[in-house]
């Protein structure tokens, strides 16, 4: 995924460590984005049988730490890639 968008000129960071805060106190421990796409998109990558509701929860604790909007879950365990596609939209 990452070659890919390289290759169309598209910016992408892969494993983005976001710190974890509590009441504005860092706890030490770290989240990681699998792939940060122009520094608005989150993207999530899986291979999974089923998407769970849990998976979409992960990326929207993501959306919420890194302060962005739009999420996509990608399941790569389907027939075909389209299938697999889950579009977040986290709204503060």
């Amino acid at each position: 995924m990452a070659k890919e968008l390289e290759l169309r000129g598209i910016l992408s960071q892969q494993k983005v460590i976001v710190p974890l805060f509590y009441k504005g106190y860092d706890t030490g421990k770290h989240f990681e984005i699998d792939n940060l796409v122009e520094e608005e998109i989150i993207l999530e990558f899986k291979s999974v049988e089923t998407l769970l509701p849990v998976h979409k929860a992960q990326l929207i604790t993501y959306l919420k730490l890194a302060d962005k909007r739009l999420g996509y879950l990608i399941n790569f365990n389907e027939t075909l890639l389209k299938d697999g596609f889950k579009r977040v939209v986290y709204i503060f």
